[in-house]
């Protein structure tokens, strides 16, 4: 792999705080630090969402088996529970900041 660069994603001191302060509370946190880490390198939910839509639509046009289609279906069901889940969250701390 000579001659490539990788790109290092580094916490600024803002972000490490926040994370050991909740550490200091009890919190889980490394959730908290890999989202840090990995928001350059990341799908968004909608956009994955939007994925998974249009393979539905593919596999439904070409007759796929139903157990395929079942399976990517779990995958929709999966995207949209994260999805809320990070919304509530995010509802959560915007209200808390108030």
């Amino acid at each position: 792999m000579s001659g490539v660069e990788r790109k290092r994603n580094v916490l600024n001191f803002k972000q490490k705080l926040e994370i050991l302060q909740k550490l200091d509370n009890g919190e889980s946190a490394s959730s908290d630090a890999e989202d840090e880490l990995n928001k350059g390198n990341t799908i968004t939910h909608s956009a994955a969402l939007q994925s998974v839509e249009t393979l539905l639509d593919y596999m439904g046009q070409r007759g796929f088996d139903y157990g395929d289609f079942t399976a990517v279906r779990k995958i929709h069901v999966d995207i949209r529970q994260e999805m809320n889940k990070q919304q509530k969250q995010s509802c959560i701390t915007d209200f808390l900041k108030q």
